[in-house]
């Protein structure tokens, strides 16, 4: 694995606040994307006392080659799951709460009830601004409609890669379907809508812009841009680390592409201060 660049280091914090957040977690017996997906900025969104919640397991159904969540037969759903994300929010405070989970294709609906259960319990219990970050359900509309039913102020499906790269990266998806599950969003509701990529996979400049147009082209209102970072020896290798500067000129990119609300930088992921983009976009 290559050295880490300085500019993607970040310092372990370990604080009251933080200590709070993972009490509240392990009470509740909730998984979160950041010890899952061992999100580099952990330390950060535990100190300023929020994290993003991963439901239905911890396990996997498909197997991308960039993610640290390993995949395996998962368990039936936590009916009581829904419930204590919904305690979390109101002990957390949030006013802003984002939920992701793992892929259940072994589920007919891909889990979207599920998502749609938690949504319905944080809004019986506190008013805090609710964004999910959901698999594609293999673009089932009944699945869709079921998210739309439910009325997340936030949709977030990440495209993740440049349809090039799509199925090295995402052997189990397809690139039209995760285009197809946000326009079907968008086309259907009122629901801000939102994707996000890496980059330092190999992708090209041309299939980037590639890849924005059909965002854009599809309605989404938010882009996340970030460096991919190897988890481990078994994942996927960086073929790049984008300098900042680099990164400075993907905004450009986007700005001349007339993508206003984004947010890219190196350490940025699909969820991190996600509440800033949301108040840009309404």
């Amino acid at each position: 694995m290559q050295r880490l660049p300085e500019h993607l280091k970040r310092p372990i914090i370990d604080t009251e606040k933080t200590k709070t957040v993972r009490r509240i977690l392990k009470t509740k017996c909730l998984n979160t994307v950041c010890e899952g997906a061992r999100c580099p900025n952990k330390s950060e969104c535990y100190s300023r006392n929020t994290a993003t919640f991963l439901i239905m397991g911890n396990v996997c159904t498909r197997n991308c080659r960039y993610c640290n969540i390993s995949p395996a037969k998962p368990e039936p759903l936590d009916k009581n799951e829904p419930k204590h994300v919904a305690e979390a929010v109101k002990e957390l405070g949030l006013k802003y709460a984002v939920i992701t989970s793992v892929t259940r294709d072994d589920i007919p609906d891909g889990g979207a009830q599920h998502f749609a259960d938690c949504i319905t319990e944080i809004r019986k219990i506190c008013d805090a601004k609710i964004e999910i970050l959901t698999p594609d359900f293999k673009a089932q509309k009944d699945a869709l409609d079921i998210i739309i039913k439910a009325e997340p102020e936030v949709f977030n499906h990440n495209i993740e890669t440049v349809k090039n790269l799509f199925k090295t990266a995402r052997p189990q998806g397809d690139y039209a379907n995760s285009i197809n599950v946000l326009k079907y969003i968008k086309e259907n509701s009122k629901i801000v809508t939102k994707s996000g990529l890496m980059v330092g996979l190999g992708e090209t400049q041309e299939e980037l812009e590639e890849t924005l147009l059909d965002l854009k082209n599809a309605g989404v209102d938010i882009i996340t841009i970030g460096q991919y970072i190897q988890p481990s020896k078994k994942h996927l290798e960086v073929k790049k680390y984008y300098t900042p500067e680099e990164f400075d000129d993907l905004k450009k990119l986007a700005e001349n592409m007339g993508i206003t609300n984004y947010q890219i930088d190196p350490l940025v992921r699909s969820s991190y201060r996600a509440s800033v983009s949301y108040t840009r976009a309404i």
